[in-house]
């Protein structure tokens, strides 16, 4: 969700340059010359999705940009604060649920910019934490660690907190059991190892990666983490590298009202924190409406692995559909040109006139008249 909102023909904003926006998601279109000269960055939560539904004739509204022979036609990308999973996959869901083809470069999640952090943090033992498959999704993006001759992929902190007994006071009080992720192939000699090794080596970087399922545990964990230099019952030490995928207060799912997010749960860590250590806690969050996400948007469809499509595609507008003012529509603001913004009325908007303080470029009821006034405006259809 990003960037400003206002009624059609509220006003005609001058356009500064063309922006690149070419990935192999795009490399399905026929030629340099039918590739239309703008772009769509879709939200999902709220605009074409809640929890697991799709809502404002999103299947529709998405089937438009594809050709009869189910090749698609007009680019467009999916740029989402959720995450947990990796982009593989929620390219398979997304593609299930809408019915349409979605490559996984299409997808760009809250945590996709961690793939940037791959070097930085490489031969360093690694937390993820959220919920789905935190360890996975970072897994994926390479970073690993090796220690006492034994590979540790990174660890998710159900698996990292296993290896603590009693550092989670509530524990035997709760009455679900979590998936630590060891893998059964592992013999009991190389477990008692990884043991070892995890209780020995500090924690250099904790990555939230989805929303945390259990606040108790991971904010206790997180700060025993923090505080000791990524040694849990150590002496105190430098703070480790805190990241988080974002920073959303509220967000709309399948309960009519808005559930507390990611940023929710930051607030309570740093409070906490704050408070039993001397120096407060320091992290980074990569996240809407920071224009480093709509830059990184652009960076990861400019991909120079695509051979069939030589050459970089500028488009003249970059459309982007959310339902969030404070996150979408300011987050396109900030960004400028060439991004148009456009409210939706499905998810955490559902007010009758603009937003007053984040004002869009365009609002509409759902995402297929989103879609049908792009496509009208870009292609007279």
């Amino acid at each position: 969700m990003k960037h400003r909102l206002f009624t059609i023909a509220s006003r005609s904003r001058g356009r500064k340059q063309s922006s690149p926006l070419a990935s192999r998601s795009f490399s399905r279109l026929s030629s340099q010359s039918d590739r239309p000269s703008f772009g769509i960055a879709f939200d999902i939560d709220g605009v074409v999705l809640l929890g697991h539904i799709p809502v404002g004739g999103s299947p529709r509204a998405l089937r438009r940009l594809y050709d009869d022979s189910g090749e698609l036609k007009i680019p467009f990308v999916f740029l989402t604060n959720g995450g947990g999973f990796s982009e593989s996959k929620r390219a398979q869901d997304l593609g299930q649920l809408l019915g349409v083809d979605i490559l996984p470069s299409q997808v760009i999640l809250g945590h996709t910019p961690f793939k940037q952090l791959v070097n930085r943090f490489e031969d360093k033992l690694v937390v993820a934490v959220g919920k789905g498959e935190p360890a996975a999704v970072m897994s994926e993006y390479d970073i690993w660690t090796t220690s006492l001759g034994l590979q540790i992929n990174v660890l998710s902190i159900d698996e990292y907190t296993s290896y603590f007994d009693a550092i989670d006071p509530l524990a035997t009080y709760k009455r679900w059991t979590t998936k630590t992720d060891i893998d059964q192939n592992i013999t009991s000699n190389e477990t008692a190892k990884r043991k070892i090794a995890v209780q020995t080596e500090r924690v250099q970087a904790a990555f939230v990666v989805g929303d945390s399922v259990d606040w108790s545990r991971d904010i206790q964990v997180l700060c025993d983490i923090l505080r000791t230099g990524g040694l849990p019952g150590k002496e105190t030490g430098n703070q480790p590298h805190l990241f988080f995928a974002n920073d959303d207060l509220e967000y709309q799912a399948t309960f009519p009202a808005e559930r507390l997010g990611m940023g929710a749960f930051r607030i309570a860590l740093e409070a906490i924190y704050n408070r039993i250590h001397p120096i407060p806690l320091a992290y980074t969050s990569y996240r809407k409406p920071n224009p480093f996400v709509y830059g990184n948007a652009e960076t990861v469809n400019l991909d120079v692995e695509n051979t069939t499509n030589s050459g970089i595609r500028c488009f003249k507008t970059l459309y982007m559909i959310g339902d969030n003012p404070k996150i979408d529509i300011r987050g396109a603001q900030q960004a400028g040109d060439p991004w148009f913004s456009i409210l939706t009325r499905t998810g955490v908007f559902k007010g009758k006139d603009n937003h007053s303080e984040f004002p869009a470029d365009l609002v509409v009821d759902t995402v297929e008249d989103a879609v049908d006034f792009i496509l009208r405006k870009e292609c007279g259809s």
